[in-house]
C-alpha cells in the first residue's frame, strides 16, 4: 500500500495538472490513516507503561490487604484460645453443679450448650477466614509471577532498543555533527535528521551525503526485522509560497513527499520488512524549538526515523490479567 502511496505521489508532482481531485483526496484520506495509526501506537506505549505503573499499584493493594487478614487471622485465633479457656471453665463448673438441684443443673447445661454453639460458630468462621486467605496467596503469588514476567518482558525490549540505538549511533558516527542525532525515549530510538543532511529548499530530492545517512540506517533495520519504523517529516512554520518545488501545496505537503522520499532508499534494502515502514508528514506542527529565530527554524525543519520494538508478546500478557 505504502510502495502505491509512493507512486501516486510521484505522479502528483509530475503531472498534478492531469490528476483529478478523487485521486488526491484519495490519497489524503490514506496519509490521514496512515497518520491515525502512529498515533495508536504511540498510545499504545503509553498504555502499557501506564499499566505497569498500575500493576505496581495493585500488588502493593493486595499485600496489604495480605498483611491485614493476617491480624484478623491472629485475633481469631487468640478467640478461640478463649473460648477454649471458657469451655474448660465451665466444664468444671458443670461438674460440681452436677450436686446441686436439678433446676440448676439444667440452666447451667443450657449455658454450656450456647458457648459450645459460639465456640462452634467461631471455629467455622475461622475455618472459612483461612481458605479466604490461602486462594488471596495463592491470587498474589499468580499475579506477581505475570507481573515479574511482564517487567522482565519490558526491560528485555527496553535493552534490546539500548542495543539498537547503540549500533544505529556506531553506524552513523559519521555524520555526528552534521546534523544527525540518535536518541533512545519511552521505548522508541530516534535517528532525527536536519534537513541540512539531506534536502535543498522545497525540495524532496535527498541528496548524496543525506542517501549515505539513510543507508547505513537500513543497513541496521535489516539486522532488526521486527522492529517498526515510522518516518516523519517537520517543517518549519514559513509558508509555501507561489509554485515552489513542482506544485507543493503546503508544508504538510512537502513533509509527506519528504518522509515518503526516506521511505523509498529504506525500501531499496531486501532485508527491511515493507509492511513494517509508515511515511508521515507533519508540517509544522510537531517543532522541537521556537520558530521564532532562524537556529530554531533550522532545527524543526528535520526527518524522524521512529523505531518502536514488537509488543505482541506484552499485549498478549495484560490480557491476561
Amino acid at each position: 500500500m505504502i510502495k502505491r502511496i509512493v507512486f501516486c505521489l510521484a505522479v502528483f508532482s509530475l503531472m498534478t495538472s492531469c490528476v483529478s481531485k478523487k485521486i488526491y483526496n484519495d490519497l489524503e484520506n490514506k496519509y490521514t490513516d496512515l497518520k491515525k495509526e502512529n498515533r495508536f501506537l504511540s498510545d499504545e506505549n503509553d498504555e502499557l507503561h501506564k499499566a505497569n505503573a498500575e500493576f505496581d499499584s495493585v500488588n502493593k493493594s493486595l499485600i496489604a490487604e495480605l498483611k491485614s487478614l493476617k491480624a484478623d487471622k491472629a485475633k481469631l485465633q487468640a478467640d478461640c484460645t478463649a473460648t477454649g479457656n471458657n469451655l474448660k471453665a465451665l466444664q468444671d463448673s458443670y461438674a460440681a453443679l452436677e450436686k446441686n438441684s436439678n433446676d440448676a443443673l439444667a440452666t447451667n447445661m443450657a449455658k454450656n450448650r450456647e458457648l459450645l454453639a459460639q465456640l462452634d460458630t467461631k471455629e467455622k468462621a475461622l475455618a472459612a477466614e483461612q481458605d479466604r486467605l490461602n486462594k488471596l496467596n495463592n491470587e498474589l503469588a499468580a499475579n506477581t509471577k505475570r507481573l515479574n514476567e511482564l517487567e522482565s518482558m519490558i526491560a528485555a525490549k527496553d535493552a534490546a532498543m539500548k542495543k539498537l540505538k547503540d549500533t544505529l549511533s556506531k553506524a552513523l558516527n559519521a555524520f555526528e555533527g552534521k546534523g544527525l542525532t540518535v536518541y533512545q525515549k519511552n521505548g522508541k530510538v530516534y535517528v532525527s535528521m536536519e534537513n541540512k543532511l539531506l534536502f535543498q529548499t522545497g525540495s524532496w530530492a535527498v541528496g548524496s551525503e543525506g542517501r549515505r545517512a539513510v543507508v547505513e540506517v537500513g543497513k541496521v533495520l535489516a539486522q532488526n526485522p521486527d522492529i517498526t519504523v515510522l518516518i516523519e517529516g517537520h517543517t518549519d512554520n514559513d509558508k509555501i509560497l507561489g509554485n515552489i518545488g513542482g506544485g507543493i501545496q503546503s508544508n504538510w505537503d512537502l513533509s509527506t513527499k519528504r518522509a515518503t522520499a526516506i521511505v523509498n532508499i529504506l525500501a531499496e534494502n531486501g532485508g527491511i520488512r515493507k509492511q513494517n515502514l509508515t511515511a508521515a508528514g507533519r508540517g509544522e506542527f510537531a517543532p522541537i524549538m521556537s520558530n521564532d529565530t532562524n537556529e530554531g527554524k533550522a532545527k524543526n525543519r528535520r526527518i524522524e526515523i521512529i523505531l518502536t520494538p514488537k509488543l505482541d508478546e506484552i499485549s498478549k500478557m495484560l490480557n491476561e490479567f
